[in-house]
């Protein structure tokens, strides 16, 4: 198979993030478009109920929990009411998860070059940062923006949005280009550390999991398992921004003077928990989304090795 021979010609082409020896660009964008567009069709529904969950109040709350809130949604909308909102996710997945892969591996080879060695831990880290803040202006806040605002108004008794390109002209037309810039400060703090997490622990749990092995492409279970467990950690580490940066971008933006005082009010109105709301979806969410992102990229640059040849 393409896989299996191109396990044969990696050493100077493939290994995982961060390892290795200057890979070619394009392909990293195109390997991780790829990635991108097929996980978020996966993963969804548990992004659509974290929302939810984070945008109501702690005083009219109208669900109890994410089991509630999914079953609450199909029995209103239909299964596919919880895939409400998802075009513009999905048209913007593609950029974002490109941009990403393809941040990190400008940045390592900047730090590397062609040398064939492998990032520090510091390195992996600061690369790692790198491909979430560049992720976060050019793809992420304008997307998740929009997607916010789909979510939240397909909540309304009569949505306003009639589609994608309703929406977002729509959006643009009241609000300006900025508009879709709205929570920038909270989404770069939030894409920076979750990347910086994220690249730097798949790479150790990959290294752990391999050992003294001599290999070159890993097999499913592990990238599944490593990206899991990179996914987790960044849920951990960083929910409390993803709650600010979704009320800046939700349609009540405008009770907040800005991520500060959007701070303020939550701690003040709800309590310190509510910087954890749906944790627990978010969690699902994002250890299925990393999992499969890394495992798509990987074996997807393997593809590309096997019939591009650079």
């Amino acid at each position: 198979t393409p896989y299996g021979r191109a396990v044969d010609v990696l050493p100077d082409n493939l290994h995982g993030p961060g390892k290795g020896k200057q890979k070619h660009l394009g392909k990293a964008i195109i390997a991780g478009g790829i990635a991108g567009g097929i996980e978020i069709c996966i993963t969804f529904p548990t992004e659509y109920v974290k929302t939810q969950l984070q945008l109501q109040a702690r005083g009219t709350p109208k669900y109890n929990g994410i089991i509630h809130c999914a079953q609450m949604t199909v029995k209103e909308y239909g299964f596919f009411g919880l895939y409400k909102g998802l075009s513009p996710l999905f048209w913007m997945s593609i950029p974002k998860v490109a941009v990403r892969f393809g941040g990190f591996e400008m940045f390592r080879n900047l730090v590397v070059g062609n040398t064939g060695k492998d990032l520090t831990d510091g390195q992996q880290l600061l690369c790692g940062l790198g491909a979430g803040v560049t992720e976060a202006i050019f793809a992420v806040t304008p997307m998740e923006t929009i997607k916010v605002k789909f979510i939240h108004d397909q909540t309304l008794r009569t949505p306003r949005y009639k589609g994608f390109v309703h929406g977002v002209s729509t959006i643009i037309k009241e609000e300006g280009i900025a508009g879709t810039y709205k929570g920038l400060f909270p989404t770069i703090l939030k894409q920076g550390t979750n990347q910086m997490i994220r690249f730097y622990v798949y790479k150790k749990v990959g290294e752990w999991l391999k050992g003294d092995q001599q290999r070159d492409l890993k097999p499913p279970w592990e990238t599944m398992f490593a990206g899991a467990v990179a996914g987790g950690a960044s849920v951990l580490g960083n929910t409390p921004i993803d709650v600010v940066k979704t009320r800046m971008q939700g349609l009540e933006a405008k009770n907040y003077k800005g991520p500060i005082d959007c701070c303020v009010q939550i701690f003040k109105n709800e309590g310190p928990m509510a910087f954890y709301k749906g944790t627990g979806a978010r969690l699902m969410r994002v250890c299925a989304d990393v999992a499969i992102v890394f495992t798509l990229y990987e074996y997807t640059m393997a593809g590309l090795n096997y019939v591009w040849k650079t």
